[in-house]
């Protein structure tokens, strides 16, 4: 029989927050949830009680986090697993964005999982060890164009994820990126936001992005309950898996980049041993 655990999830109101929440409820664990409007999970909180913890918060309001943090320790005690979820994109070509919704979007999807994380590491540390979850995308390995903010924001995530995973190992702190492909989530509508187009764009690769967001007519290919599963099951890992792939056209993506970086990095090896200073010469 599964242990009961507690989770730490930003974003339980939709997408993968909304999926893992239901599912980890179902099965008899506790969830302290962020939202940004409470009465979004009235439906859940009303069935489940006391085990379902809800906060308000705007990842963007760091003093806010770390309030909302504490408490949820103080008042539930452990907690197994904090689970970074909350998030959007921002698509358009760079030019194409406003300077609030560059600064928005580094605050949310950046800026407020690392401080989301440094806010629980204290109490993580002095409960013996747990679990930090970062939802990422197969754009935290690759990229496309007319995402450029998006990729920032996600690159950043898992480099920040990665280096403090080799920090926390020695405190039993596992630390895990998830990369989902496309998913039959609410992200193409709620969860993704367009820079104003430019003409001069019209016709170019990154002009794309903005068709492709408004084709209503293209499914993704992911199951979202399954990947919520993956994720919720990867707590039984041991260690915890760095990087975990979801969907098919994720690991084409991923694969295709690291395959081309790689090929990229070994045509430069007697380049970058040139500029080695050589002793003796």
């Amino acid at each position: 029989m599964t242990q009961q655990r507690t989770w730490f999830i930003t974003g339980v109101n939709s997408g993968f927050g909304r999926l893992m929440t239901e599912q980890l409820l179902a099965r008899g664990d506790r969830v302290a949830g962020t939202v940004r409007k409470l009465e979004t999970m009235a439906d859940l909180k009303q069935q489940y009680g006391d085990r379902l913890w809800l906060a308000q918060l705007d990842m963007t309001q760091t003093q806010q986090i770390q309030k909302v943090v504490g408490a949820a320790f103080d008042e539930l005690g452990k907690i197994d697993a904090i689970v970074s979820n909350a998030g959007y994109g921002l698509f358009g070509a760079a030019e194409e964005l406003s300077d609030e919704q560059v600064v928005h979007q580094l605050a949310t999807n950046l800026l407020g999982p690392i401080m989301l994380v440094r806010a629980a590491l204290p109490h993580l540390r002095a409960q013996g060890g747990g679990r930090i979850i970062g939802l990422s995308t197969f754009g935290g390995q690759a990229t496309l164009p007319g995402g450029s903010l998006y990729h920032a924001s996600k690159w950043g995530l898992e480099g920040f994820l990665e280096s403090i995973g080799q920090e926390l190992a020695a405190f039993q702190i596992g630390v895990t990126i998830i990369e989902p492909g496309s998913a039959r989530t609410n992200f193409r509508h709620g969860g993704a936001q367009l820079g104003q187009p430019l003409d001069a764009y019209q016709g170019t690769p990154a002009a794309m992005v903005h068709a492709m967001l408004k084709d209503t007519s293209r499914l993704p290919l992911g199951d979202p309950t399954k990947m919520s599963s993956i994720i919720i099951d990867s707590v039984e890992q041991t260690p915890a898996p760095r990087r975990i792939v979801l969907g098919s056209d994720s690991w084409g993506i991923i694969r295709k980049a690291l395959t081309e970086r790689l090929a990229a990095v070994e045509a430069q090896q007697e380049l970058a041993a040139s500029t080695d200073i050589v002793p003796g010469a």
